[in-house]
């Protein structure tokens, strides 16, 4: 475990990474994703004691960017997120959040080498999928989610085939955290803003 890094006068505040997430994502559905991750960015820095403002701040903004540069070829230097950490570095945002962003998209070939940067990698395909898990109940609601279903649907191939599996299974690998609790950590970390 690594210790809280100390505050950072650099790290832009969450209303100003809100601002900019929603100048550039209409999608309300990649909105709700990105607001998702940084529930589970922020529950997994008070589990292994970093700071949740920093960690929050990476999950909120990681996909901004996604929707005007899609990036579907996929492209380690043009596009999303390459571009968006262009635009983010060119507004001060610290170089750890900038490496944690670029190795969450594994066709970037940035290590994830920081707990953070594992944690947003860990996290980014599995909210998805925690997602379209709840979307499918009766209540459309991650409220009356467990893990159970999540691993249920998870084996199902055709359902949500947008969601990288082996992203997940390699991220709870990398987190170095049973697949199983860090499903449900991950359900119970973003009911809040469900």
């Amino acid at each position: 475990m690594t210790t809280a890094s100390a505050p950072d006068a650099t790290l832009p505040s969450r209303d100003e990474a809100l601002a900019l997430m929603h100048e550039y994502t209409a999608s309300e559905s990649l909105r709700a994703h990105m607001l998702s991750v940084e529930a589970a960015m922020r529950a997994y820095a008070v589990r292994f004691g970093e700071d949740p403002e920093r960690w929050g701040l990476t999950g909120l903004i990681h996909d901004f960017d996604y929707e005007r540069f899609p990036n579907d070829a996929h492209s380690a230097t043009q596009e999303h997120p390459a571009e968006g950490v262009r635009i983010l570095r060119g507004r001060g945002y610290p170089e750890d959040v900038l490496q944690a962003i670029l190795g969450h998209a594994t066709y970037c070939g940035v290590a994830r080498e920081t707990q953070m940067a594992k944690t947003l990698f860990a996290v980014d395909e599995l909210t998805g999928l925690i997602t379209a898990s709840a979307l499918v109940r009766p209540s459309k609601s991650v409220l009356d989610l467990d893990g159970r279903s999540v691993r249920k649907k998870m084996k199902d191939k055709g359902f949500a085939r947008g969601v990288s599996r082996e992203d997940v299974i390699q991220g709870a690998s990398e987190l170095g955290v049973d697949l199983d609790e860090h499903i449900q950590f991950v359900i119970e970390a973003i009911r809040p803003v469900a």
